[in-house]
């Protein structure tokens, strides 16, 4: 019992602990519908294209930064809650091993390990206090001390996906387009390709993902389209 569970993970299984899939995602989805539903707000209020592309890109700028912070506060603050339970955890084990053990087997027995197979393991595992430790971790606590997310990463790939994602709909007015149809189309098209991507991650069909995507990104853009043209610039702002 000297391999941790990272050396033992099977290959054929995507890596769910290195904290960049969920902040990737959250980040480009919240680009996209963030800028979207932004661009349709200011536009439904009658200012110019210019004004929008400044709006857009402030939007970008600020959401970007905000993702990013937020991201790694969020990681940084649950890795060190997590590190000062397996401190916790190593000082009782250090204090009271025998008890600890009896507390193992007594979880293993609620979950259907009989009690003396229960017990063997348990006092198996006490012989290797580095691997007793992270077993009593992962058994109490639900966590893996050694897969923890990386808070850079998470920042990184909230900054970049929700960037990448804010870009999309103002793509048509730094093309020189004046169209807020086609700014909320592409916006659209973009929604609806990161879900279909996101899909491949989770198994779910392509076109299901999608439209969720799509659909969800389409509300927020109507309702921020419905305040910008009822308090907007045509109502005298």
């Amino acid at each position: 019992m000297t391999e941790t569970p990272a050396a033992l993970r099977e290959p054929h299984h995507a890596d769910v602990s290195g904290g960049w899939l969920r902040p990737a995602v959250f980040g480009a989805m919240d680009g996209l519908v963030t800028n979207i539903a932004l661009i349709a707000g200011v536009g439904g209020g009658g200012v110019s294209p210019r004004n929008i592309v400044l709006t857009g890109t402030a939007g970008l700028v600020a959401g970007a930064i905000s993702m990013a912070l937020g991201e790694y506060t969020s990681v940084r603050s649950a890795n060190e809650q997590i590190a000062a339970e397996v401190a916790k955890e190593r000082r009782e084990l250090e204090r009271n091993p025998e008890g600890e053990a009896r507390e193992l087997a007594e979880i293993w027995v609620a979950r259907g390990l009989p009690a003396d197979l229960a017990r063997q393991m348990a006092e198996a595992v006490r012989q290797n206090p580095e691997q007793a430790l992270r077993v009593h971790v992962q058994e109490e606590l639900g966590v893996n001390p050694d897969e923890q997310p990386n808070p850079w990463t998470a920042a990184f790939s909230s900054f970049l996906c929700f960037s990448v994602g804010a870009l999309v709909p103002l793509l048509p007015y730094l093309l020189g387009a004046t169209s807020l149809a086609l700014a909320l189309a592409v916006g659209g098209l973009g929604l609806f390709v990161a879900g279909a991507v996101v899909s491949r991650f989770t198994n779910r069909r392509w076109w299901t993902g999608g439209l969720r995507q799509l659909l969800l990104g389409a509300a927020a853009a109507a309702a921020t389209y419905a305040i910008g043209t009822l308090i907007g610039i045509q109502g005298g702002l």
